[in-house]
């Protein structure tokens, strides 16, 4: 034991020390990534540290033999990309023994059993402490149902559409606190409701929406290029002449890896 346990610390109880060095292995790496998300960083490190902050999915490997288990190993390795990482936290040939579920469970891991299933306490475990267990024949099947557990990990992919763009002409009040903007609109179109960004010299000042939208005294719903209207932004009222109004949307598409 390499420090004192604190109290409300979890024992995890394994069947040799080889696998209780894992478990503690990966528990420290989990804390030093804690610490270090916390820490200042230099500019220099930022970079690693974008890297490092990639979401992993923690797996456990288990197969017939030793060559499946490479295989694998490999296959599943080439699913990861910039924003999610796959762990293995222990890869190896044969039954599914209690200590690959006391490890699983203490990481919150999925087993993989490629040919292979658990034996009696190990099921008898996985059961009492909600360990996944996964069984394939085929890795080809393995590695999708695997790929799309990781996208859904991610969620939908959000793409921005730009609708349209418009400039600030002039700031007037509207109501007690509101101000409103009279804009003139250079593309696209502007709707009711769009998200929106407000810049001022190519710097954004303001992430908003429009709650309100009118040309002339009229409430309308969309006001296209080359016309004037005014608009109320949700929650703020820095806005100035010259600033411009980009609105868009977002479009959620479901992630593949």
């Amino acid at each position: 034991m390499s420090g004192i346990p604190l109290a409300g610390d979890k024992l995890t109880v394994v069947e040799d020390e080889a696998r209780a060095r894992e478990v503690a292995a990966y528990r420290a790496e989990q804390e030093k990534l804690q610490r270090t998300t916390q820490a200042p960083t230099s500019l220099e490190n930022m970079f690693s540290a974008a890297a490092d902050q990639a979401m992993e999915f923690p797996l456990l490997v288990k197969a017939d033999v030793q060559g499946s288990t490479q295989a694998i190993v490999q296959a599943l390795n080439k699913i990861s990309n910039d924003d999610i990482k796959v762990r293995i936290l222990h890869s190896g040939a044969g039954a599914i023994t209690e200590s690959d579920v006391t490890l699983a469970g203490a990481s919150n891991a999925p087993i993989i059993g490629f040919n292979v299933r658990p034996n009696a306490k190990a099921r008898e475990i996985a059961k009492r402490d909600g360990v996944r267990l996964k069984y394939f024949d085929i890795i080809y099947d393995l590695t999708d149902d695997i790929r799309a557990e990781m996208a859904g990990e991610l969620g939908p992919e959000k793409i921005e559409n730009v609708m349209g763009r418009a400039e600030v002409k002039e700031v007037f009040k509207s109501g007690k606190k509101d101000k409103a903007a009279g804009l003139l609109v250079a593309e696209g179109a502007l709707r009711k409701g769009l998200h929106a960004r407000l810049t001022r010299e190519d710097v954004i000042v303001s992430a908003t929406t429009i709650a309100s939208l009118r040309r002339f005294k009229d409430d309308v719903e969309e006001v296209r290029a080359g016309m004037e209207c005014g608009v109320v932004l949700e929650d703020t009222n820095d806005v100035q002449p010259g600033d411009m109004l980009e609105v868009f949307e977002i479009e959620e598409k479901e992630r593949v890896l």
